[in-house]
């Protein structure tokens, strides 16, 4: 079983924010490939469904960010689900918004929600979508960029890439990160113009 986490923090004042980020990609997933309804379980909302024929377990910790990791440890105890089939999905500030990065393992960088997995799971080998959200170029200003909501003129990349995160979920279920990165690359880049016309 594959378990697909994404990290944001629960409620109308968080929906849309780049904190949420990770939220917005899993519901994404779960409406593309009709995941059951969302329901309350493991201190989160869980969904069950299918990534190429892997059953997968989404889940949106509602603990908090800082506490993201009490949800994620509790869902991965009771299925006995190995770290190397976790996959969590967050926001990155030292990402340009819309890209995308994948690794296995690594430290925190000062993410609360990774973190606090960190802190939960036996070890932090866990794969990681690390989702760009920008950074407001001042590190005093970091917690009301990520705390803030998207403007307007962000949904020319995101809604292409948290369409393109559901289109090639697929091949998380399959265990191929790196296929997934390309497959969520090409389908986010802009269209290449055509030649020039003569007149």
């Amino acid at each position: 079983m594959l378990l697909l986490v994404g990290l944001g923090n629960p409620g109308p004042d968080y929906a849309a924010t780049r904190h949420n980020i990770g939220f917005m990609a899993v519901d994404a997933v779960a409406r593309r490939h009709g995941f059951t309804p969302w329901r309350k379980r493991f201190r989160g909302e869980v969904a069950e469904g299918e990534l190429n024929g892997t059953k997968t377990l989404a889940l949106k910790p509602m603990t908090y960010m800082n506490n993201s990791g009490e949800a994620v440890a509790e869902a991965a105890r009771f299925y006995k689900i190995p770290t190397s089939d976790i996959v969590v999905l967050y926001d990155e500030i030292d990402l340009v918004p819309g890209k995308t990065r994948a690794k296995v393992g690594g430290g925190s960088a000062g993410h609360n929600g990774i973190r606090s997995i960190d802190a939960h799971l036996d070890d932090a080998n866990y794969r990681r979508i690390r989702l760009g959200v920008g950074h407001p170029g001042d590190k005093a200003a970091v917690l009301h960029w990520v705390l803030r909501p998207f403007a307007k003129s962000d949904k020319i990349w995101l809604d292409p890439l948290l369409e393109a995160l559901a289109e090639a979920a697929p091949l998380l279920g399959k265990g191929d990160d790196a296929g997934y990165m390309t497959k969520v690359a090409l389908l986010t880049q802009p269209p290449k113009a055509g030649p020039a016309k003569e007149d």
